[in-house]
């Protein structure tokens, strides 16, 4: 990744996890902005979307700005481990929990061509297809000369969802022009937030961080 961007959105999602999901992302975010502005980053909350239990979210959205930001995040974007028992359901067997963060640059207001765009809105779901949003809060962008399109339904003003969908449609764009390009130097910024499980950047036992190590498999372990 080359290039800076002075402000950055991070999204922290539960995915379509259970509840511990949202604990984890709860407890993950003051871990995050302590370390960012400990490195001199200026972050804020813009947006939750709140979990099933008081304190938790199923997504939050922070603003974080400052030189060197996109260097400053890079650790923590993909999939985050937690490790520990469920808070909900005593004597539960599972103990890892997946959350993810992803990056963009903060998005214009709206710098893309109405003819070009096409903005629908529609009802957005949650987990598993439950708590049916009862409002058409969810956007998706669709750039008509080419087809790409970008959907947002993490947070529950549809003015979020825009302005994330079409951040998520420039950074198609940018992705297709780094793949047609193929110039040295010129690396774009990709984000995926679609939640993997494997692989985790960061580990967590409890709140203490967990450094991970790559064994021979190539598969992290703690």
């Amino acid at each position: 990744m080359s290039g800076d961007a002075p402000t950055l959105w991070l999204q922290l999602s539960a995915g379509r996890g259970p509840a511990e999901c949202e604990w984890v992302v709860g407890r993950l975010v003051p871990l995050l902005i302590r370390d960012l502005s400990e490195h001199g980053l200026t972050v804020a909350e813009v947006a939750r979307t709140p979990g099933e239990h008081g304190g938790d979210a199923r997504s939050i959205l922070l603003r974080a700005s400052g030189t060197g930001a996109a260097a400053q995040v890079r650790s923590w974007l993909g999939t985050i481990q937690w490790i520990g028992a469920s808070p909900y359901r005593a004597h539960h067997p599972r103990k890892n929990w997946f959350v993810s963060v992803a990056a963009f640059a903060e998005p214009a207001a709206d710098h893309w061509d109405s003819t070009a765009v096409r903005v629908e809105t529609l009802r957005a779901s949650g987990p598993g297809g439950q708590h049916v949003n009862r409002t058409e809060s969810a956007v998706r962008v669709t750039h008509l000369p080419t087809g790409l399109h970008a959907i947002a339904q993490e947070e529950r003003s549809q003015l979020l969802n825009r302005r994330l969908a079409l951040a998520r449609l420039a950074s198609l764009f940018a992705e297709r022009a780094e793949t047609k390009a193929r110039e040295g130097g010129t690396a774009r910024w990709q984000q995926h937030t679609r939640l993997v499980r494997g692989n985790p950047v960061r580990v967590y036992r409890g709140q203490e961080w967990v450094p991970v190590v790559t064994g021979r498999c190539g598969q992290s372990c703690v």
